[in-house]
């Protein structure tokens, strides 16, 4: 006998429980029974987000094993991040200790709770706690209380607590990241200024004071974006492919950054001067200083320090060069998305997608960087 009656809402539904500001959500499972669940958040659009990342779930056939992870505490789930998200070749061992650095101050206050107990308005009331708090220093006759946190040392320690909460949502562990409600209690100095763009004229002034290895690599970072200490300063001879004027990237900060990157006439040049500069070497840029624990280079601040101040320009980061290079193929009129995968910060399984077609593409990006871009008005990209 036909069941009568109103069919049965498969959609699901979001609703508030009496005076509660935070939405729920009801829906059904694959085997047809009604769900409830709090989303932890007062904003009806990320509520029906989520009711959608269920509906998606249920009809996906993975609803069970995202369930599951309600019952994560985030002691839990941040020992799964430092194993599998933190450390190389995936992160830097310096971003991993940093990582554990940080999660030393957030267990005490989250370890305990479920992933899906913790709400913006925890998360803002443990900010307000840190900014508060003064510097603890240890010391050989005993610990003491030092200055007031920094809010750029609390920011780093909510960008962690950000990004591993976004890492529990893109495996389904949880619904929504709170920190996508949290405003941050305090106004970061310097978060205001503007990356420095090199203009032609600076950059000639720089590479007259710089020394023969450091103009090669302001040549090669201005044509080329290559992050500095990641890609460029260990960087072997045998990555520099001279004949197909590639350069092959094993290594990068993020796996978006692995590739071969084509190389302009200029780049080709700074690569040849600094082979020769090199000569007797496995490594393009070798250190000079026999106790150094790497064979390469590994920083190049003082050196770029003086060379700034020989040329008389104002102090900026040698990573910055990176702006100068996405400002100058903007303003010779490659399109945004193209910069951006040039710089290699897009999403590496689209970039990697048609190997001769994206070296032909990036040959003829390259040949449009505008050098002069920076003599001219509005044109800039920030990255």
């Amino acid at each position: 006998m036909s069941r009568k009656g109103r069919p049965r809402n498969t959609n699901g539904s979001v609703f508030q429980r009496g005076d509660s500001l935070r939405w729920w959500v009801r829906y059904r499972d694959n085997k047809g029974r009604i769900i409830r669940e709090s989303t932890g958040t007062d904003n009806r659009e990320e509520a029906e987000r989520m009711l959608r990342e269920r509906l998606a779930a249920r009809d996906e056939g993975t609803l069970s094993s995202l369930l599951s992870g309600k019952a994560l505490t985030f002691n839990e789930w941040a020992d799964w991040f430092l194993e599998n998200r933190s450390q190389p070749p995936i992160r830097t061992e310096a971003t991993h200790q940093a990582n554990l650095e940080v999660l030393r101050q957030l267990r005490p206050v989250f370890g305990e709770l479920l992933l899906s107990e913790i709400s913006a308005e925890l998360i803002e009331e443990h900010l307000a706690n840190r900014l508060r708090s003064r510097r603890t220093i240890k010391t050989k006759l005993g610990t003491y209380k030092k200055n007031i946190l920094k809010p750029s040392t609390v920011h780093r320690e909510y960008r962690v607590l950000n990004r591993i909460l976004n890492v529990a949502v893109q495996k389904k562990r949880l619904a929504v990241n709170p920190c996508q409600s949290v405003e941050f209690p305090a106004r970061l100095a310097g978060t205001t200024r503007k990356p420095h763009y090199l203009t032609a004229r600076e950059q000639a002034l720089v590479e007259f004071f710089a020394p023969g290895y450091l103009k090669n690599v302001v040549v090669i970072m201005v044509e080329m974006g290559l992050r500095p200490c990641r890609e460029l300063l260990p960087m072997r001879k045998e990555q520099v492919d001279m004949e197909n004027r590639l350069v092959h990237l094993p290594d990068s900060k993020t796996p978006s950054g692995i590739a071969d990157m084509p190389m302009t006439d200029r780049a080709r040049q700074a690569f040849e001067d600094q082979m020769r500069e090199s000569e007797g070497s496995d490594y393009l840029f070798p250190t000079t200083k026999p106790q150094s624990a790497k064979p390469y280079l590994t920083t190049l601040k003082k050196s770029w320090a003086t060379t700034l101040e020989r040329a008389g320009i104002p102090h900026f980061s040698l990573y910055e060069l990176r702006h100068t290079f996405a400002t100058r193929l903007s303003a010779g009129g490659v399109a945004d998305h193209f910069v951006t995968q040039l710089l290699r910060q897009g999403d590496s399984a689209v970039f990697k997608r048609y190997s001769q077609a994206k070296l032909n593409m990036m040959r003829e990006a390259l040949a449009k960087l505008n050098r002069g871009a920076n003599e001219q008005a509005g044109n800039s990209v920030t990255v």
